[in-house]
């Protein structure tokens, strides 16, 4: 096919191609056909799924792990309403997504055209950008642009809307946008300000850098771990809805207070921090806010002037910060080498009683055991991935699991998206082992995505805590109005794993401690998607408090 008669879709299909993406995850339907075809002579690979919110889950999940701009593609209508509830979760978790989204015909709007639909208004508080291509001469400027927006400043999720017939049209000049359109400016701190910001935190006493989602990465992480070292002083990544009871960070609650100078690079003042109050933040603390959006950095101001915090904000992208700050501290300050002890031993611990907690009915284990097993079988695996749903069993695991690399539902609070995040970071890498553990409720949302596992040969396992419950919900009605005023919370302790098994997955069922250690290890060496359900036990989620 000729330059010259490339359709829209052929200019959208190779504009993502020349700008380094390989795989879309996608569900087909009317509006898109023509990208589905346009694929075969781009090169594109196909991951087709089975929700379409669970094709924006992967794209989040496989950007995550890849550090690149993850794309889904869906059809109008429908499809797109039902892929808009994941764009949330990856606008939280400040994750780089393009989602695409088939669209009626513009020489119909308004006439009621097939599943026609105000696709951009619907995305539009969801997503960094929204909007619907109109013309197949501009598709390439449409899609570079969707890229460049999805990964500048904090990164988060783009739509944009394809109209059937811009697909099919003839672009007649080509269209296709080099890849550099795609990257996005740089946004960076001044070496002035760079060297005023370190040498605050050098004269502090008890220092922190808090950052946001986007540095919780794997490649974030690598960038936090060498700003700490540069710096001295810890550097700790937020990324659960839990906030500063993130069980993951240990006693990190406790600790936050004693902190006189706190950096938020790239963390937003938000409900994870209390939004700033006195009861979460030390009143004298000294804060300082860099942060790639104006808006959340006046926000902070705002907030401290009326707490009377002493406050400084800057405009910045985080990595081009944390650039300039590894390479800005040279200031002579106190040494934090015992403050650092006592920050790493509050993220570290947890309360030696778990080591004796049990199922609490015959037939079941107690989240932390199953968590300890997953980390135990983990062990020899350093290129391990775990993925964490949301829920109380959730953040059971989270508290457990100490991979370097990870992802969880994030500050959305979300449930659902473990299977489809799992399946997004095998594609990203297909050599590592891939353990996601889920809740039976959170599972239910996207079972049948053990097909797209087997399909694509994905060999992610699947550890389900399976207490028969909606157990957060179920929590909070015990805490709020007592164990005989609790309804509609109640699940059937199903067989996930015999219904795994049916889409061809290989499966395990556990009741029993000493069946575990064995049922995951196989799990993880079968190669195969896999799906072990495990009868858990119901249990708050814990607070790791050290002085209660």
């Amino acid at each position: 096919m000729s330059e010259e008669l490339l359709r829209g879709a052929d200019v959208v299909a190779r504009t993502l191609k020349r700008a380094g993406i390989d795989h879309i995850f996608a569900l087909s339907g009317n509006h898109i056909m023509s990208l589905f075809d346009a694929t075969l002579e781009a090169g594109l690979e196909l991951i087709h799924v089975r929700h379409e919110g669970a094709a924006v889950h992967m794209a989040d999940a496989w950007a995550r792990i890849s550090g690149r701009v993850g794309v889904a593609w869906v059809t109008g209508g429908p499809g797109h309403a039902n892929a808009v509830s994941a764009l949330y979760t990856a606008l939280a978790s400040e994750s780089p997504v393009v989602l695409l989204s088939g669209h009626a015909p513009r020489a119909r709007e308004g006439m009621g055209a097939f599943q026609e639909l105000d696709q951009a208004a619907m995305a539009a508080p969801v997503t960094k950008a929204s909007w619907v291509a109109e013309d197949p001469e501009r598709l390439g400027t449409d899609i570079a642009q969707a890229l460049r927006i999805a990964a500048n400043g904090r990164p988060g999720p783009v739509h944009l809307s394809l109209p059937e017939d811009v697909l099919d049209a003839a672009a007649a000049g080509g269209g296709i946008a080099d890849s550099t359109q795609a990257h996005p400016p740089r946004q960076p701190l001044s070496a002035g300000l760079a060297r005023s910001v370190t040498a605050g935190l050098a004269a502090a006493q008890r220092p922190l850098v808090l950052t946001g989602p986007q540095t919780a990465t794997p490649a974030g992480r690598r960038l936090t771990g060498a700003l700490q070292d540069a710096l001295g002083v810890p550097v700790i990544p937020m990324e659960s809805p839990r906030g500063i009871n993130d069980p993951s960070l240990g006693a990190f609650a406790e600790l936050l207070p004693a902190a006189d100078h706190i950096l938020l690079l790239g963390k937003k003042l938000d409900f994870t921090l209390g939004f700033g109050e006195a009861s979460v933040l030390n009143p004298h603390s000294r804060l300082v806010h860099i942060d790639p959006d104006p808006d959340a950095c006046q926000y902070t101001l705002r907030a401290m002037r009326e707490a009377e915090h002493p406050a400084q904000i800057a405009v910045a992208d985080v990595r081009c910060a944390i650039e300039a700050l590894a390479g800005a501290h040279d200031a002579p300050g106190h040494s934090h080498e015992q403050w650092n002890r006592t920050v790493a031993e509050a993220l570290a611990y947890r309360p030696p009683e778990w080591s004796r907690l049990r199922g609490a009915q015959p037939g079941t284990l107690h989240p932390v055991q199953l968590g300890r097993a997953v980390q135990a079988a983990l062990a020899q695996h350093e290129e391990a991935i775990t993925v964490c749903d949301g829920g109380e069993f959730g953040q059971w695991a989270q508290a457990c699991l100490g991979t370097a690399r990870r992802i969880i539902n994030g500050p959305a609070g979300a449930i659902g998206g473990a299977l489809p995040f799992a399946l997004g970071a095998c594609v990203a890498q297909p050599e590592a082992p891939i353990v996601a553990l889920s809740g039976d409720g959170a599972l239910g949302f996207h079972l049948a995505e053990f097909d797209t596992a087997v399909r694509h040969n994905l060999p992610v396992v699947v550890v389900v805590g399976n207490d028969a419950c909606w157990n957060a919900e179920y929590q909070i009605q015990l805490r709020r109005y007592g164990a005989q005023r609790t309804v509609g919370c109640e699940l059937l302790r199903s067989r996930y794993d015999k219904a795994a098994e049916a889409m061809g997955a290989y499966a395990a069922y556990v009741e029993r401690e000493q069946d575990l250690a064995e049922a995951l290890n196989r799990a993880i060496a079968s190669g195969r998607p896999t799906c072990v359900n495990v009868a858990v036990s119901r249990h708050p989620a814990p607070k790791v408090r050290r002085n209660n």
